[in-house]
């Protein structure tokens, strides 16, 4: 089933694509969305010694997924294919990713349980949150980040290498390379030694 096309002459999933203002319930997504639903069940359903069966699921779920990678479910994903991981990531048990927009995961990342990395918004306006309308902000995660257990990264959050983000904080903004944040908000605390 193809997606509607707007005045502009875009389709939802090129709004989407583009960070503008999109419906989800459009059948281009909704196919999209059912598509990955599928997969993480199919990946969540799988035992420990089912390592190569995981790596081909997630191989079909995902943008990429580099070498030496693992992740232990479940795992939640909007879309999949707007999910991009390094090489020798760790995601443990139970991260929810939703990939409106691009999320990036570089090497050497360390996940806890339970982290969100939440990419889409909805408008403040009441009439346009009314009738469904949302966008999203890309996020990236810098190699060797280490994000404790239930971590929340809002938004259009960048976090540098190396960045360790304590247990439970709220990444509402940018945070740099090489430092220690925590909180809720997430704030810096202390830089860390190279």
């Amino acid at each position: 089933m193809t997606g509607r096309t707007e005045p502009d002459g875009r389709t939802m999933r090129e709004r989407m694509d583009a960070g503008d203002l999109y419906l989800a319930d459009d059948p281009e997504l909704i196919d999209a969305h059912v598509r990955a639903q599928e997969l993480t069940e199919a990946y969540n359903a799988t035992g420990v010694g089912e390592r190569e069966r995981r790596t081909t699921i997630l191989g079909e779920l995902l943008g990429a997924i580099g070498e030496e990678t693992a992740i232990r479910p479940p795992l939640r994903v909007d879309y999949g294919t707007q999910i991009r991981i390094g090489a020798r990531s760790f995601v443990n048990f139970g991260l929810v990713a939703l990939d409106v927009a691009p999320i990036t995961i570089g090497d050497d990342v360390q996940i806890g349980p339970h982290v969100q990395l939440l990419t889409p918004l909805h408008p403040l306006e009441a009439g346009l949150r009314r009738d469904k309308w949302e966008n999203a902000l890309s996020i990236a995660i810098g190699d060797n980040v280490w994000l404790g257990g239930g971590v929340i990264v809002c938004p259009g959050v960048t976090i540098g290498a190396d960045t360790v983000v304590g247990a439970g904080s709220v990444v509402t903004r940018d945070l740099p390379a090489g430092v220690l944040a925590v909180g809720s908000p997430a704030r810096v605390v202390r830089e860390l030694p190279a």
